[in-house]
């Protein structure tokens, strides 16, 4: 599906434009023009080569999928891969990856999955936003402060897995609970792997001379990268926090194998004693006086109960119990 709006001063803010009004419309330097593709079919992505001639690497980068954020300059335009954030059910959260070209007075927007920060944007275009009329770059700034914002609430949530996480750990340590800190573990690295160079990339977007951004926009840019070293260092933060809970589980675990493996070594030490003597009664000798005594069943039962009184008490006092 592709949607194509405009925005001029003669003609102000429009929607629903067909693709074939669209390469008159970028024609025009005047007109601000952003062309939106989710899940695109092969004959719309032509769009991208047709219309716009982008490099057919860019393109193919653009239609793959790509791990990881990038950025190219190309003299006339950008072409920017990033990555925003998305809760799911059974994770703590998952990426989106959303890929951008921008140009002088266009931007080209293309990702899969529907994007929270991009339908937004759409929404204030409708309503005739005026932050939207000051050029692609800060329509693109807008964009990406939406993807950004939307990981903040990914972030209260990993505060809430850890605290159930930690108080678990320290009260009822159990398998589930393994599991769970190995599944966290895997989204907090997740969020470093992604986080660490989109960061570095709005470093360069506010700080490298681009020629489709404007000084102006650069210091909007700074603030979404300032919202990036925040959640960096979070993400930093959870790590060891997650490498923590798991170092304790894993000495909770150790505490309980240890006192399992005291109590059945008591008893093990305990029995040994009471072995040898059934084992000295049990053997098959004619000349042995116990055996034909009308009490020597229960002194030997007697006498092993005095033993093991004896052990335990001797445990006792060595405070092994």
């Amino acid at each position: 599906m592709v949607s194509i709006f405009a925005y001029s001063q003669s003609k102000g803010f429009q929607t629903d434009i067909p693709v074939e009004a669209l390469s008159l419309r970028l024609q025009d330097k005047q007109t601000l023009v952003w062309v939106d593709f989710e899940a695109a079919s092969a004959n719309e992505i032509t769009i991208l080569s047709r219309d716009f001639n982008f490099h057919p690497l860019a393109i193919e980068d653009c239609v793959a999928e790509t791990l990881l954020p990038k950025i190219d300059d190309f003299g006339d335009y950008l072409f920017l891969v990033l990555h925003g954030s998305r809760a799911v059910e059974e994770r703590a959260f998952d990426t989106a990856e959303i890929n951008f070209f921008l140009g002088e007075n266009y931007l080209v927007t293309y990702h899969d999955a529907p994007s929270r920060s991009i339908l937004r944007t759409k929404e204030r275009w409708t309503k005739m936003s005026p932050t939207l009329v000051q050029g692609a770059d800060f329509l693109l700034h807008d964009i990406l402060d939406g993807m950004i914002d939307n990981y903040f609430p990914i972030l209260d949530r990993f505060d809430e897995v850890m605290g159930q996480i930690e108080s678990d750990v320290l009260k009822n340590p159990t398998q589930a609970t393994l599991n769970r800190i190995f599944g966290i573990r895997r989204d907090v690295l997740h969020l470093r792997r992604v986080t660490a160079p989109q960061r570095d990339l709005l470093y360069r977007l506010s700080r490298d001379p681009f020629r489709v951004i404007s000084r102006k926009a650069a210091i909007y840019y700074r603030d979404v990268y300032d919202h990036l070293i925040r959640i960096s260092d979070l993400s930093e933060s959870y790590r060891d926090a997650i490498s923590g809970a798991l170092e304790v589980y894993l000495s909770v675990a150790s505490n309980r194998l240890n006192e399992i493996m005291k109590v059945l070594t008591i008893f093990t030490a305990t029995l040994m004693p009471l072995t040898l003597i059934t084992g000295i009664y049990g053997m098959n000798f004619e000349n042995m006086p116990e055996i034909h005594s009308r009490y020597g069943y229960y002194a030997v039962l007697c006498g092993m109960l005095m033993v093991m009184i004896g052990m335990f008490t001797y445990f006792r006092v060595k405070k092994w119990v």
